[in-house]
């Protein structure tokens, strides 16, 4: 693992041996789960984490980052300015926040609401664009996550659709934290099949399933995920985090 530790020189060398490592479970699991021709993008957890790094990941050809915070995911597109990255927004989005999102952030996985759809879809619309969206599901009901609850989404999903500059592009999960990452499979496959039948409902692809985080990736990919937002496994903990993994995600 990288740590924040590490001389500047050793730092591509380490963030490369976690991506390989990554890479090469995703493989694996794709294999165990007869879908090995499955595209899988992963997304990097930059948040909070410093530009030097960002730079020395996109020299590996890892080029999709996932940012929380708008200020900070901002200041970042600006300051390293490569047309070769593709930004997410990941985090938990306010209306009142979402005009910096189109024409900077390629796909909002987090969308929960109708206030913040149409903040998006004003912005994008002045802008001639059309912002890819994600709907977060909260599937366990959380209070302090954010996300719609599971009864709510077809009616938020039919409401997105009459948004002609947003495109609703799939789902998102952040499962209830746990050591073992078995226990966030069931809600993996349950967010699997609400996408199905809301794809019928609606009679459109839902072409991404964002879910599956460091500690439960390998689960994820197992379960249908096609979009992974791992932070700490690739580019290290960041200050006063705690990386927690199980043995599973470790073993080679």
């Amino acid at each position: 693992m990288l740590n924040d530790d590490y001389p500047d020189s050793d730092i591509k060398a380490k963030l490369e041996q976690n991506l390989e490592f990554v890479r090469g479970k995703i493989i694996k699991a794709l294999d165990r789960c007869s879908d090995p021709g499955r595209e899988v993008t992963l997304v990097a957890v930059s948040k909070k984490q410093p530009v030097q790094k960002i730079k020395a990941m996109a020299e590996l050809e890892q080029f999709h980052f996932g940012e929380n915070y708008v200020q900070e995911g901002l200041e970042k597109i600006r300051t390293i300015d490569d047309s070769r990255l593709k930004w997410h927004f990941i985090g938990g989005l306010q209306s009142n926040k979402a005009k910096y999102i189109p024409g900077m952030f390629c796909l909002v996985h987090s969308l929960d609401s109708y206030k913040t759809a149409q903040a998006l879809h004003k912005k994008a619309g002045s802008l001639g664009l059309v912002q890819h969206v994600l709907i977060q599901v909260n599937l366990a009901e959380e209070i302090q996550k954010s996300g719609v609850v599971e009864q709510e989404l077809p009616g938020l999903a039919e409401k997105i659709l009459e948004l002609e500059n947003l495109s609703l592009s799939g789902l998102m999960l952040m499962p209830p934290f746990t050591r073992d990452p078995e226990n966030s499979r069931p809600y993996f496959s349950r967010l699997r099949n609400i996408k199905d039948h809301l794809e019928q409902r609606l009679q459109i692809p839902l072409d991404y399933l964002s879910m599956g985080m460091s500690q439960d990736f390998v689960q994820a990919v197992e379960e249908g995920a096609n979009l992974l937002r791992i932070g700490s496994l690739l580019l290290g903990t960041r200050p006063g985090c705690t990386l927690y993994l199980s043995n599973t995600n470790l073993n080679p």
